[in-house]
């Protein structure tokens, strides 16, 4: 199991099947707020579904296809951040996260960003990360900004949510540009 300590108060560990309580209770108390932006949450209405999403991360790990962390304040499970869409011959992935709602606005999220993303260069060896989100997602842009991401283009309606086309930002750092 991967653990990455992140400071005194914040850390990363994978995901398991004994946090798929923790993590249903969590996406549940910010259903309304989440689901602005991620379509899944519609999907995941009991423990049973967020024990299978943790088990199929568990597997596209083995994989070395994704992986997903909790992200975890005080020992309180808070939010889930992965590396997905990983792909091995270019050496990039793309990083996602969501955070219960309680817990927005504390840094954890760009602390996590920073950690895993030092992970993905210095023990993974990739080349390059990227994160996409929603144009309207003014939050979810905040965090690559802070880490010094580039803009790499708008994906015109690249996604559906809630029956809606969304255009995506594109947004990467290079592993010789990142400063952390």
């Amino acid at each position: 199991m991967l653990n990455l300590p992140v400071n005194d108060s914040i850390s990363l560990r994978q995901l398991q099947p004994e946090d798929a309580p923790a993590l249903y209770a969590q996406i549940d108390l910010s259903r309304k707020t989440l689901r602005r932006f991620l379509p899944w949450v519609d999907y995941n209405t009991n423990e049973e579904h967020s024990l299978r999403f943790i088990e199929m991360m568990l597997r596209k790990a083995e994989d070395q296809d994704a992986i997903a962390m909790g992200m975890w304040y005080e020992e309180q499970l808070c939010g889930v951040i992965d590396l997905h869409s990983w792909d091995h011959m270019l050496q990039k992935v793309e990083v996602g996260y969501w955070i219960a709602e309680k817990f927005q606005g504390k840094g954890i999220a760009v602390a996590c960003c920073r950690e895993l993303i030092n992970f993905a260069f210095e023990s993974l060896k990739l080349n390059k990360v990227e994160i996409h989100f929603a144009l309207q997602n003014e939050r979810s842009a905040r965090i690559p900004i802070k880490l010094g991401f580039a803009k790499e283009g708008v994906l015109r309606h690249h996604a559906k949510l809630h029956g809606q086309y969304v255009d995506m930002v594109v947004m990467g750092v290079l592993r010789e540009d990142w400063k952390y």
